[in-house]
């Protein structure tokens, strides 16, 4: 049996920008996409806290050390400038995996900033 598992988290990111006009996703800075063990192009699942609001969608590097989080194309219509979201990765893991997993978490300020990074072990 399969297990679809969190393997990476950002918590509290705030949107910085939104940009309709681009084909879609959601553009994170590359130094917080390593910090949560989460690749650029994976599937990402995006709660937002301010509206309720869930999409799916993938990460895309956005540009390095920024600390960007930018919806685009459809998504812009999900969120504003200012919201809070939280973005989760998931892996495909067997049983004996989905076990051991600790997913890699970190929780970011008002600034985008980590002031907190916990798990890890996958």
């Amino acid at each position: 049996m399969q297990k679809i598992m969190l393997s990476g988290k950002i918590h509290t990111a705030t949107i910085t920008l939104c940009e309709i006009d681009y084909e879609g996703s959601l553009a994170i800075d590359p130094d917080l996409l390593e910090e949560a063990n989460i690749l650029p192009y994976e599937k990402i699942l995006v709660s937002n806290r301010n509206n309720g609001s869930r999409l799916e969608t993938y990460a895309i590097p956005g540009e390095r050390g920024s600390r960007d989080f930018c919806l685009n194309g459809p998504a812009a219509r999900l969120g504003k400038v200012g919201d809070v979201v939280t973005i989760m990765a998931f892996s495909l893991c067997s049983e004996e995996e989905a076990r051991e997993i600790s997913p890699t978490v970190i929780v970011l300020d008002e600034k985008n900033e980590i002031k907190l990074k916990k798990g890890g072990k996958n």
